[in-house]
């Protein structure tokens, strides 16, 4: 039990420097990546599917323009992911994922 326990905390603490672009206002996520590199990660990825595509990519350059210029982009991935929608058809979107380093 107690080696279960250490193996959630440690991916949790993993998948903290992961932003998730949703349907929030795009300054909520810009706050969340800042907020990430003032707390001492040296590295934050943004992570987005489908129409927050778009948001992602703003998120990404309102971060490095306005807030942290000296931020660098370590890469940009995309992919296609397969969902299982309601009714039970599965359907591809679109993904990227953008990392930002110090």
């Amino acid at each position: 039990m107690e080696n279960e326990a250490m193996q959630a905390a440690t991916s949790e603490s993993k998948a903290e420097n992961v932003v998730y672009i949703g349907r929030k206002p795009t300054m909520n996520y810009v706050l969340a990546v800042v907020t990430q590199f003032n707390g001492g990660m040296n590295e934050v990825t943004i992570k987005a599917r489908g129409n927050s595509i778009s948001k992602a990519v703003d998120v990404k350059e309102i971060v490095v323009n306005r807030f942290l210029p000296g931020l660098k982009e370590k890469g940009i991935r995309t992919s296609s992911e397969e969902l299982m929608n309601e009714d039970g058809t599965k359907s591809k979107v679109s993904a990227i994922h953008i990392v930002l380093a110090k």
